[in-house]
């Protein structure tokens, strides 16, 4: 039977996830394949480390090179995480000619308009599946499962810290500071959670997304972007109040040649599929011209979900070296040389439904103050709530509107701010109930 040499670059979570799941299955994995795939050699910088599993020392090395050189080795797993050396890395294996596999969001999303050209002139593939959403196909449905569909709409649920922050927040009435530390303690959140509760991690993946799904280059800064640390208990209950669930969505919708590209806080209604997708789960809501709606649900993250997306990867690269072929499916859904620039619809001209809650004085005239001012700026209200005061102090006023810009909201919302009867900034959440 043939044999066919994987190199690991990369031994921590995700990678150890990789060599258990071979060995546990690796019966299997020959059955389906055809052959059997070897594990010649892993690279890490800390190889003495317990991992929990059986590795064979001669297999380890400090120096990624000694698999980026080793003829041998028809394709490179790079799971070491970050920009580098992991680039360099990746583009070293790609001039080698060895077919490279990877879950390094960050890299592709930032560096993928190098990348991917390069393994295409160079006659080697690039698997990303684990990328994006851990274990959930998204990456593949997109370039085969609907390659004959327009995609009219991509929405997502894309990191799974920031879903199991909300959903503490929400079904348990706890504070976010409080929600992170859990998080933390049980580790869904990094003892430094940035990437996660501000966005940037589900901004990676969103710009991998849409390159698939329209066939474009993503200029990562371009993707509107906004965290989850300003979402507090008061609006977890008043979203509550008008039906809705706060989730961090990754939205992606076609309008006409142009693309909204925007990540954050939206307010969804209560009975909607997404806003059911609870703790460190991840979905994704997509409707394509011919499929209509499709759901995608599963687990975003954790070593073995992940590590099951890795091989998924793997097993295709393995196929097309006994076939000896690569670029049956194209990296990014069509021909690199074809490859546009996606046009991004500026932030200010997109219109959605918005909620806003003021903090004001209790005084008469507050409410026509502020309503006179929307309206001078074409944005007309749904509902409104005033709580009646319980103590001295500021009261909350809460405003839906209909459809409205951005940018008027945010001019109206400024002159709002300046009046003497308002005490803190205006909170802001984005609704949408036409997913």
């Amino acid at each position: 039977m043939k044999k066919i040499s994987i190199g690991l670059i990369g031994l921590g979570n995700i990678g150890t996830g990789v060599v258990k799941l071979l060995q546990q299955n690796e019966k299997l994995i020959t059955q389906k394949l055809g052959a059997r795939l070897v594990l010649k050699k892993i690279a890490d910088i800390n190889i003495t480390s317990p991992r929990g599993i059986k590795i064979d020392r001669s297999l380890l090395t400090k120096d990624a090179r000694d698999i980026l050189n080793d003829p041998d080795i028809s394709i490179v797993i790079e799971l070491m995480g970050g920009y580098e050396p992991a680039r360099t890395f990746v583009l070293e294996a790609i001039q080698n000619g060895k077919h490279v596999v990877t879950a390094n969001k960050a890299m592709l999303a930032t560096y993928g308009n190098e990348i991917f050209p390069a393994a295409q002139h160079r006659g080697v593939d690039v698997g990303f599946e684990a990328s994006v959403g851990g274990t959930i196909p998204i990456i593949k449905t997109l370039k085969e499962a609907l390659v004959a569909n327009k995609i009219n709409s991509i929405v997502g649920i894309m990191n799974g810290t920031c879903n199991f922050i909300l959903t503490k927040m929400t079904d348990e009435g706890k504070p976010f500071d409080v929600v992170l530390k859990e998080a933390q303690d049980l580790g869904f959140a990094e003892a430094d959670p940035t990437f996660d509760i501000e966005g940037i991690d589900t901004s990676h993946k969103m710009a991998i997304v849409l390159s698939l799904a329209y066939g474009k280059k993503v200029n990562l800064k371009k993707i509107y972007l906004e965290g989850i640390t300003k979402i507090s208990a008061l609006d977890i209950a008043f979203a509550k109040e008008l039906g809705y669930r706060i989730k961090l969505l990754a939205i992606g919708m076609l309008k006409g040649e142009a693309v909204e590209a925007r990540i954050h806080p939206t307010m969804i209604e209560s009975e909607h599929l997404l806003a059911n997708v609870n703790r460190n789960y991840n979905a994704f809501h997509l409707v394509g011209d011919a499929s209509g709606p499709v759901f995608l649900f599963g687990q975003g993250a954790g070593m073995m979900p992940t590590a099951s997306a890795v091989f998924s990867d793997i097993i295709d690269c393995a196929r097309n070296v006994l076939h000896g072929i690569s670029g049956r499916v194209p990296l990014r859904s069509i021909n690199e040389t074809g490859m546009k620039d996606i046009r991004l619809i500026p932030m200010d001209d997109i219109e959605t439904k918005y909620y806003f809650r003021f903090s004001v004085l209790d005084r008469p005239g507050v409410l026509s103050k502020i309503s006179g001012i929307l309206g001078r700026h074409n944005i007309s209200l749904a509902t409104v709530i005033q709580k009646a005061r319980e103590e001295a102090g500021p009261v909350p006023i809460v405003m839906t509107t209909y459809k409205a810009r951005e940018k008027d909201v945010r001019e109206a919302l400024k002159k709002i701010d300046r009046l003497d009867v308002v005490k803190d900034k205006t909170v802001i959440i984005r609704i949408e109930d036409e997913l």
